[in-house]
C-alpha cells in the first residue's frame, strides 16, 4: 500500500484480476468512496470502459468545488477491468496511498487524495448512475455549507476530516507529510485528544490535551496506538514552542512502530496500570547500582501512586519508563502488587 509499516503485497496486475473476478461472482462493482472532506461518505460508480475527468470546472464527470482542486485536476480510466488514474497537471498533485503520482494503477483499497478529500476504491452494491452519484456529492456539499456554527453558516475553506477508523493515523501521516501539509490534525477518541502540528509535512509539535507535561515525541509515540476516533485538520496557528519537535514522519512512524511492538510484549510482564509500586523493604540492590534513567524512574515511582501515573510523569518515552520499571521489579527495588 506504500505506506511505513510492514504489509505483503501479490503482483498488482494480478490483484487486479482478482478483484475483477470477485466482483464478477458478486454482482458488484467498483467505486470511489469519500472518507474524508466536504463529499465525505459520497460514493461515485466506476464503470467499465470509461474515463472520468475529475475537477473544479464544471461539466465534468466528477465536479469537486474546492480550491485545492484544479480545473482539470485528474483522469480515472477502467479498461479491460484495469484501473487507473493519472494527474492532470493539477497545481496541488494527485495522491495514491500517500504517494505523490503522475499516472498510477489503483485496486480495492487504495486511497487516493485530491484536494481535501480522501477517496477509497471499494466495491459496492450501489446501483446509481454516475449523473446521480454527482447530485448526490452536490447535495452532501451543500448539507454541510448550511451547518450553522455560532447562530451563522460555518466560514472558511473545507477542512479534511474523517475517522481514524477508516484511515489509520500512520496511513495519515504519511499522506500529509508526502503533500507537504500545514495545519494541526486533531484527533479525538472517546477518551483523549490529541493536537498534532504539521508544517510543510513534518512533525513540529504534538500534544495530549488530558497529559499536557509529555515530551511531544512521547505524545506521538503514544498517540500511534489510538485505533479509533475522529480526525480534523484544523488551519495552522502561530505558537511558539519552548521544545518543538520538528521531526519527519518517516523517522516518528519507523521509531513509533518499533516501540509500540516491544512496549507490547512488555506490558504483558508489568503490573496492571492501576497497581502501585511499593518499595520493597529492604531493597534487594544498591542506589549506587542503577544507571541515570533507572534512577529517574526511580523518583518518579516514589513521587507517584499506581504504575500509570509513573508512566505519565516520566520524561523518558513509554518504553523506556517500562523497561527502567521492569528492571527495577526484577532486581528487588519495586514490589509487584
Amino acid at each position: 500500500m506504500g505506506y511505513l509499516h510492514p504489509t505483503i503485497m501479490a503482483d498488482q496486475a494480478e490483484a487486479n484480476q482478482a478483484a475483477a473476478q470477485a466482483l464478477r461472482v458478486s454482482g458488484g462493482r467498483l467505486a470511489l468512496r469519500f472518507i474524508s472532506g466536504k463529499y465525505q461518505g459520497g460514493e461515485f460508480p466506476l464503470d467499465s470502459d470509461k474515463e472520468i475527468i475529475i475537477g473544479r470546472s464544471s461539466g465534468l464527470d466528477m465536479v469537486l468545488v474546492e480550491e485545492m482542486v484544479s480545473r482539470r485536476h485528474a483522469k480515472i480510466t477502467v479498461k479491460d477491468e484495469n484501473l487507473g488514474i493519472e494527474d492532470m497537471g493539477s497545481t496541488n498533485g494527485t495522491f495514491v496511498n500517500g504517494e505523490k503520482v503522475k499516472k498510477a494503477s489503483l485496486r480495492e483499497g487504495d486511497r487516493v487524495l485530491i484536494g481535501t478529500s480522501i477517496l477509497k476504491v471499494v466495491s459496492t452494491a450501489n446501483i446509481t448512475t454516475q449523473s446521480q452519484a454527482q447530485q448526490s456529492l452536490e447535495s452532501l456539499a451543500a448539507k454541510q455549507a448550511t451547518v450553522t456554527k455560532g447562530g451563522g453558516p460555518a466560514a472558511g475553506p473545507a477542512r479534511m476530516s474523517g475517522t481514524v477508523d477508516e484511515i489509520p493515523l500512520p496511513d495519515l501521516l504519511q499522506l500529509f507529510a508526502t503533500s507537504k501539509k500545514n495545519g494541526v490534525l486533531v484527533v479525538r477518541t472517546d477518551t483523549d485528544t490529541g493536537r498534532i502540528y504539521l508544517k510543510e509535512g513534518t512533525v513540529h509539535y504534538c500534544e495530549i490535551d488530558a497529559n499536557k507535561g509529555l515530551p511531544p515525541l512521547k505524545a506521538i509515540y503514544r498517540m500511534l496506538g489510538w485505533l479509533s476516533g475522529v480526525f480534523q485538520l484544523d488551519p495552522p496557528v502561530d505558537t511558539d514552542f519552548a521544545e518543538p519537535l520538528d521531526s519527519t514522519v518517516q523517522a516518528i512512524l519507523m521509531e513509533g512502530f518499533r516501540q509500540q511492538d516491544e512496549l507490547g510484549n512488555l506490558k504483558a510482564r508489568l503490573p496492571a496500570g492501576s497497581s502501585t509500586l511499593p518499595i520493597k523493604q529492604p531493597m534487594d540492590g544498591k542506589l549506587s547500582d542503577l544507571s541515570p534513567t533507572q534512577l529517574d524512574v526511580f523518583q518518579v515511582t516514589l513521587e507517584t501512586a499506581t504504575l500509570d501515573e509513573a508512566f505519565d510523569a516520566s520524561l523518558l518515552t513509554d518504553l523506556e519508563t517500562g523497561e527502567a520499571i521492569l528492571h527495577l521489579v526484577k532486581k528487588g527495588y519495586l514490589l509487584k502488587e
